[in-house]
């Protein structure tokens, strides 16, 4: 039987499936600890490329490169949850510690899973429907047993504002999404919130504060974050425990992002979660005493979980390519965000650009939140990611 080395031992090895920019902010945090992070992803030239010597090349949506990359490790985590789970399971079979573990992905990866999860352990969600394709739908819209509007998303593959679609009248059918799917009924939404909680093997569970999210009504992406969210201490109570409540029925290990609507009755329901670094987490390599990346550290390799606690309040802006323009990337008005006190500028190191594609974020701190919005603004205006 293989000996684990502890962590931090120079022969011990951490691996994640995923080299994008989730990827490349997990090994920038691994490597304050001179923790080497192995990555499984398609190309070198991914973001994480850059900043890690262990990069393998590999589909980790296929079973033999995972369970390849898989025997090496001592310890797997992933920045996606698109990912072959049969050969994490396999994998955890022969001793292979995996957080999340293999049997939570297959319920995340699914958003009906999901729901029924939700249902089952009486965890407040929007009500729903799952139907087998986009024909159920429209012979359950004729029946008079869905009103409009509604949501329909897509049952597995949705990722930043993929495979979801909202229909608000029978001329929306026509942009049904093919496939299994949910359907929701459209909550009638006051703010949409999230919180992201740690969990390690010792069952210690933290939450970061609340934060809220304003969304581009176009590519449904975050647009803006701020933290603290505008809601009452009783609300962020609230948020946290339902967070908290969530990661414990889940039995998750490492970070899991639980993504909140509330609605205009003070209700709070669960939209849906993401086991890992998330986009409503980046601010806290900036504005928390521990950023979520090296919480999600501390979670997988159990370790005592850090502080959540604000530093100053912040807003963070996503950096999108602007639109009408795809090709090798240009950034404008970088040095102008540069010279405000405050801001604080994270590239992803994607070379290529596409309207909506994320390149970055933006993260502007202030002694108030009114300031860091204001100079958010500022930021937006000016920053952009432009073809050359």
């Amino acid at each position: 039987m293989k000996l684990t080395p502890s962590p931090l031992h120079p022969e011990f090895k951490l691996g994640v499936l995923g080299g994008g920019q989730l990827g490349k902010m997990l090994a920038l945090a691994a490597g304050n600890w001179h923790l080497p992070l192995y990555v499984l992803d398609s190309d070198k030239g991914f973001p994480a490329g850059r900043v890690t010597p262990f990069f393998t090349e590999g589909n980790f949506k296929d079973y033999d490169d995972v369970y390849r990359f898989g025997r090496q490790l001592d310890v797997l985590t992933i920045e996606i949850e698109h990912v072959n789970t049969e050969a994490l399971h396999q994998l955890e079979k022969e001793g292979l510690t995996i957080h999340p573990a293999p049997a939570q992905l297959d319920i995340i990866k699914d958003k009906g899973a999901q729901k029924l999860f939700y249902k089952e352990k009486e965890i407040p969600t929007a009500p729903f429907r799952l139907f087998d394709d986009e024909e159920a739908v429209r012979q359950a819209v004729a029946r008079g047993e869905i009103a409009f509007p509604f949501v329909q998303k897509s049952r597995t593959a949705g990722y930043d504002g993929r495979g979801v679609s909202v229909i608000r009248d029978a001329a929306g059918l026509e942009g049904l999404l093919p496939g299994p799917c949910v359907i929701e009924e459209q909550v009638d939404i006051d703010k949409e919130l999230a919180v992201i909680v740690a969990r390690n093997a010792h069952g210690e569970t933290k939450a970061f504060p609340a934060v809220e999210m304003e969304f581009n009504p176009e590519a449904n992406l975050v647009e803006f974050l701020f933290c603290p969210a505008a809601i009452s201490p009783e609300l962020e109570a609230r948020a946290e425990a339902l967070a908290i409540e969530v990661v414990k029925a889940y039995d998750i290990c490492g970070l899991l992002a639980v993504e909140l609507f509330l609605d205009k009755k003070g209700e709070l329901l669960v939209n849906e979660v993401a086991p890992r670094t998330h986009n409503s987490g980046h601010h806290t390599i900036d504005s928390c005493y521990t950023s979520q990346f090296e919480q999600h550290l501390r979670a997988v390799l159990n370790f005592p979980l850090g502080s959540t606690r604000m530093k100053a309040p912040s807003v963070m802006v996503n950096l999108l390519g602007a639109e009408g323009h795809a090709g090798p990337a240009a950034y404008e008005g970088l040095e102008d965000c540069l010279a405000i006190e405050g801001v604080h500028i994270h590239l992803y190191g994607k070379a290529m650009t596409k309207p909506f594609r994320k390149m970055g974020h933006v993260t502007i701190v202030d002694e108030r939140l009114a300031g860091a919005k204001a100079k958010a603004r500022k930021v937006k205006e000016l920053l952009k990611v432009v073809s050359r």
